[in-house]
């Protein structure tokens, strides 16, 4: 996330020039060699950030309920196995349990891949949050006249007037909205995580659930 900022700062100083500091004071912009954004606010706070976060939330939920109910249907067929032990011959039983294992171990494999992509998707959030917010980032700086924009959790001390945070998630709001509509929608059971569009996710997400 901090190489796109400073990725920004870059093409400032490489060809989008700094403006007169009248136009940028107009525009709501202090002008700065260095300008400081909060980006944590702007993935909790923009329409767009909470779009992906909802989306990632109800995909985590769905996946959760997926695993409470295979455990629930996993539990009765032991169970209804057991209660077959004393009358079924020992060799057909022994069969028996080995499917009934070779299936929990299917499930519990199946359920750990679906917990590792969404955990992948999670950490792919603010890359591809960046990616689309850049340009209104970009324009922030240039109206600053400043070279380079940093992460203001990164930074120990700052002046408050070089924080561009408010301003970016109101122009984040205004030109992206919710962000792009390029996720596919989810088919056959909606329980299926397999069927999950393949769904950028921000951080502070919690795990799935087993």
């Amino acid at each position: 996330m901090r190489a796109l900022l400073a990725l920004t700062g870059l093409l400032a100083m490489l060809g989008l020039g700094a403006p007169e500091a009248v136009r940028a004071q107009q525009l709501g912009v202090v002008t700065s060699d260095i300008v400081l954004i909060d980006t944590e606010r702007l993935l909790t706070e923009t329409d767009y950030g909470k779009r992906l976060q909802g989306e990632i939330q109800a995909a985590r939920d769905r996946l959760i309920a997926r695993n409470e109910r295979i455990a629930s249907e996993l539990e009765a067929e032991e169970q209804a196995l057991t209660e077959q032990r004393p009358e079924t011959p020992p060799d057909e039983f022994r069969a028996m349990a080995d499917a009934f294992d070779t299936k929990v171990t299917r499930l519990r494999n199946e359920a750990e891949r679906n917990s590792q992509r969404l955990e992948r998707r999670r950490d792919r959030a603010p890359l591809q949050f960046m990616r689309v917010v850049q340009p209104v980032l970009a324009e922030l700086l240039e109206e600053a006249g400043a070279v380079v924009m940093l992460d203001l959790r990164s930074v120990l001390l700052h002046d408050n007037v070089a924080d561009v945070t408010d301003l970016a998630i109101m122009r984040i709001n205004a030109r992206i909205g919710e962000g792009p509509d390029t996720l596919p929608e989810p088919g056959g059971d909606a329980d299926d995580p397999s069927d999950l569009p393949d769904l950028p996710v921000p951080s502070g997400t919690g795990g799935t659930g087993d």
